[in-house]
């Protein structure tokens, strides 16, 4: 069986990430959707949170399992038996990023290789800092993030039962 780890923060999930994630599914026999602990960025969601949110959205896809991970990509790709990194680009200033990641991750595991996807047109403009920028400005993010996101985000901008967040 092929396996692919797609890693992320995922902070939150956009329907970009499901489109590459389906997209995979495609491609591999199986996609490992790797939510990562270990991150630069300061995130808005909890680890715990991001993990349930994309539980509950890829239920049910069933080439699909969502995991948490620590460390590495690549050592935690090597641990799970992976083949593959997947990666999404969305535009040429991805590539010089993802390029010199691809490398590095060869470097150290020589084994796994990193395979790139384009992002569907209608998600190149879109990442989880924009969208979480929006949110905050109370703009409209209705399908640009799952509904069950969308309602997680304005909950946690705007706490819960109000209506005045995230495209509420």
């Amino acid at each position: 069986m092929r396996t692919a780890l797609y890693p992320g923060t995922f902070d939150p999930l956009t329907n970009g990430h499901i489109s590459l994630v389906r997209r995979g599914c495609e491609v591999f026999d199986r996609v490992i959707v790797g939510v990562a602990a270990d991150t630069t960025k300061q995130p808005l969601f909890s680890l715990e949170e991001r993990v349930a949110l994309a539980r509950a959205v890829f239920r049910h896809d069933s080439c699909v399992d969502v995991e948490p991970f620590s460390g590495l990509t690549v050592a935690y790709a090597e641990k799970r038996g992976v083949c593959a990194i997947l990666r999404g680009l969305r535009a040429v200033s991805d590539f010089e990023f993802e390029f010199q990641l691809a490398l590095m991750n060869r470097r150290l595991q020589k084994r796994i290789q990193t395979v790139f996807l384009m992002t569907d047109y209608q998600w190149l403009y879109i990442s989880s800092t924009i969208i979480k920028e929006a949110a905050r400005q109370k703009a409209d993010i209705k399908g640009l993030v799952p509904e069950s996101v969308r309602r997680a985000l304005s909950e946690k901008l705007f706490g819960s039962g109000r209506k005045n967040g995230a495209g509420d």
